[in-house]
């Protein structure tokens, strides 16, 4: 079953399209890597997928939900955690997540906070104001803030930026087995040597356009290895340094 469904898509700001007919299907229990470099438009569909961009045309629906009518209820059931970690400023990682939580309904939240606070080893920092969290700290409380809820769905862009070696192979783990439980990612990263590992599907973008997407074992067969791959259909093969 799909829980994502994006048809033609186009977002188009003031003559420069930053998407381009894109259209993709990602089923329940998935992890699809979504790739491309700088300004490829990946950003552009996260914000699109949760509500946050009204796209030029096309259509989408995220777990059976037409999000371009109904922006909120997709936000109610998905787990985002965007490019840039942004919890508010003037509030403790305690408070965030409390407030989260309870925006979101959550059951038994002392439990759920005192969970994943453990989880990402932060319940010395429960007290910390998050202006003065170091960056890192501030991406494992956007992504306890995201799994907090148990949602069907994770939009994730950039998970790992600003985490350190354990803590990407500790969320390696985490999503591994979130979708062993039928959990479903789409997921947005640079760094193709995790997502690698982690994807069964994937698709890249340049230009605001889908060039390749498919299976991954079937996609990378030719070219051994992802990055090989995300080289050749981007022609960043072409590129050479300056001698």
């Amino acid at each position: 079953m799909a829980v994502i469904d994006a048809k033609d898509l186009v977002m188009d700001f003031g003559g420069m399209k930053a998407l381009n007919q894109v259209s993709l299907t990602v089923e329940r229990g998935d992890l699809y890597g979504f790739f491309g470099p700088n300004g490829a438009g990946k950003t552009t569909l996260i914000r699109i997928l949760t509500g946050q961009l009204k796209p030029t045309s096309g259509t989408v629906d995220v777990l059976r939900v037409d999000v371009i009518k109904n922006p909120i209820k997709a936000k109610e059931l998905v787990g985002i955690v965007p490019e840039v970690e942004s919890p508010p400023t003037y509030l403790t990682a305690y408070e965030y997540l409390y407030f989260v939580g309870k925006v979101r309904k959550v059951d038994n939240l002392e439990d759920r906070i005192d969970k994943w606070l453990s989880f990402f080893d932060l319940e010395s920092k429960k007290g910390t104001i998050c202006k003065d969290m170091s960056k890192g700290m501030r991406q494992k409380l956007m992504l306890a803030s995201a799994f907090m809820h148990e949602p069907e769905l994770l939009l994730l862009d950039e998970p790992f930026i600003n985490l350190d070696p354990i803590y990407q192979k500790l969320l390696r783990e985490h999503l591994e087995e979130y979708v062993s439980k039928g959990g479903t990612v789409f997921l947005c990263s640079h760094i193709l040597e995790i997502a690698e590992r982690l994807c069964n599907k994937l698709a890249i973008v340049n230009l605001g356009r889908v060039v390749v997407q498919g299976r991954k074992d079937e996609l990378v067969k030719e070219d051994d290895d992802l990055e090989r791959l995300f080289m050749r259909v981007i022609g960043g093969d072409t590129l050479r340094r300056p001698s």
